[in-house]
């Protein structure tokens, strides 16, 4: 699985609809809807979360994935120590927030957080960003 900053995971283009998703992968093993009546659907094989979100048309709008396959930039991320991932990339801008055994690593021009225990990532979560004019920057 490829994560392409910016874009989404593989062929997840960040502002498919639902139903553009499900010709890609089929029903989620869950949905259901959050707090802010966004619509969630849960993949178990593919170990991904998508957000499609309500105030855009519920367009697909963020992405978590634990999938132990994923990659950024051709190496693989889940598993490995979080300081060794951020000293490959090309992000250099890394805000960190500590909560108890966990970390969440944010770079903000790429909206990707890579999240930590102990030190080794264990999720990734991207987001479609926004452009010059407060907008999001849909890929599809």
């Amino acid at each position: 699985m490829k994560l392409n900053p910016k874009n989404g995971i593989n062929k997840l283009l960040f502002g498919m609809k639902q139903k553009d998703v499900e010709a890609l992968y089929g029903k989620p093993s869950k949905q259901f809807n959050d707090d802010d009546a966004n619509i969630i659907y849960v993949y178990n094989t593919e170990k991904m979360r998508l957000t499609f979100y309500e105030d855009e048309a519920f367009r697909l709008g963020y992405i978590i994935s634990s999938n132990p396959e994923l990659t950024l930039l051709d190496k693989k991320v889940i598993g490995k120590n979080v300081e060794a991932v951020k000293s490959e990339l090309p992000f250099k801008t890394w805000e960190q927030e500590d909560f108890d055994s966990t970390e969440n690593h944010f770079n903000e021009s790429n909206w990707l957080t890579l999240q930590s225990e102990y030190g080794i990532i264990i999720r990734v979560e991207i987001g479609a960003n926004i452009n010059d004019k407060d907008e999001f920057d849909w890929k599809f």
